[in-house]
């Protein structure tokens, strides 16, 4: 060459942070108790974008509802950095046509996941109470997001409290709608303080714990703005034992301790099967975080021939599509007391990359959660072999 060439490239390696989507929530959900037009007429159907310090009134009315009593439980368990989108739907709209905008709360999840809107929440918070028929279209509203917008959603549905019935007869009919089926991203509160659904969506939205956390732990500290406890017709007070039934037909409800202050909270359960590995939201949660941000990393490497078959390629890769599990995994140690990560560290055999043919690779990786103690057993005794003579 007889002139001289400098050539520079900028390379972009894809290495800055990914938004988070953990401990975001939409809520959806009949506000027709507000009956002022004015309102209805200009956000009903309508997302709203909402934060701690949002004035409900504004957006949703000065009237009351169900919808803000959801919200306002959310936010009082939350914290400060509470995050969340709403969508109004109403039975009457403003111009004084009955129905709603959506033919259904889900279509409404599509109106927000999908373009212009194109939100993306953790948590699909349906405030209205839902029936065993409503299960399927739940369940589908999840897979949707997932297959067609790769949107790894789980939807928290409230299931009705109790109303003129003895405990017997509610827990009865309240069994049958979670039933035998498998939805393994669906959670179901029943209302039986009247905002049982805010306040554990709340729980789970605190960034003062691990969104591998179960609700249960106590050391989270008591629900706040639970609304009064229940009763059955013959005055019978909701305790313990109906709380156990309920939570062994795979509801969230809250629990307390005898003799300890405050009431918390038992397992945020799925309609996963009995053995499954995401019947408890901790493994969903975890699960759903690593995959969110291995896809991206995925997603990278198409058509990059530095991910090959050689040996060294396959080494690199393995820590490539490892760092979001050796992210989770990282610990903190505040006051000399370490905080767990979301899973353990990874060890050797937990990834392993194939070359089924030139043009394909196949990742299959396992993260490996913390223990957990969710049943304490002690045992104490007397040891009178010390008696002082």
């Amino acid at each position: 060459m007889a002139y001289p060439v400098v050539s520079i490239n900028q390379q972009n390696n894809s290495q800055g942070g990914t938004s988070d989507v953990e401990r975001t929530a939409i809520f959806v959900g009949l506000n027709d108790e507000n009956a002022d037009s004015a309102v209805t007429s200009t956000v009903s159907g309508t997302l709203h974008s909402i934060g701690a310090s949002t004035n409900l009134d504004d957006i949703l009315g000065a009237a009351d509802s169900n919808l803000k009593d959801q919200i306002n439980a959310a936010r009082n368990n939350a914290g400060p950095n509470f995050t969340a989108w709403v969508v109004p739907l109403y039975s009457v709209l403003g111009d004084g046509e009955t129905g709603t905008p959506y033919e259904n709360p889900f279509t409404a999840v599509q109106f927000a996941l999908e373009p212009p809107n194109n939100i993306s929440p953790e948590m699909v918070v349906v405030t209205d109470p839902v029936t065993a028929d409503d299960l399927d279209d739940i369940q589908n509203s999840c897979l949707l997001a997932i297959n067609a917008l790769s949107k790894y959603i789980t939807i928290h549905a409230a299931v009705a409290g109790i109303a003129d019935q003895s405990w017997s007869e509610y827990i009865a009919a309240t069994k049958a709608i979670s039933g035998n089926g498998v939805y393994d991203r669906v959670h179901l509160v029943p209302q039986l303080h009247g905002n049982n659904l805010g306040v554990v969506i709340g729980r789970l939205m605190s960034e003062s714990v691990s969104i591998a956390d179960s609700p249960m732990r106590v050391k989270t500290g008591a629900v706040q703005s639970l609304g009064n406890a229940p009763k059955d017709n013959t005055g019978v007070a909701l305790n313990l034992e109906h709380l156990k039934e309920l939570a062994g037909a795979r509801f969230s409800v809250p629990w307390w301790y005898n003799g300890k202050d405050g009431i918390y909270w038992a397992d945020h359960i799925s309609l996963d099967a009995s053995d499954g590995d995401f019947s408890v939201y901790e493994n969903r949660r975890v699960i759903d975080y690593a995959t969110r941000r291995v896809r991206l990393l995925a997603i990278n490497k198409v058509a990059d021939r530095t991910l090959n078959a050689s040996e060294s390629s396959i080494a690199y890769h393995e820590s490539y599509f490892m760092q979001p599990l050796q992210d989770a995994a990282k610990s903190v140690t505040l006051a000399g007391e370490p905080t767990a990560g979301m899973v353990q560290t990874p060890a050797d055999g937990d990834i392993a990359i194939n070359w089924p043919n030139t043009k394909e690779v196949q990742v299959a990786m396992q993260a490996a959660p913390k223990n957990s103690p969710k049943k304490i057993t002690v045992y104490i005794r007397l040891d009178l072999t010390r008696l002082e003579s």
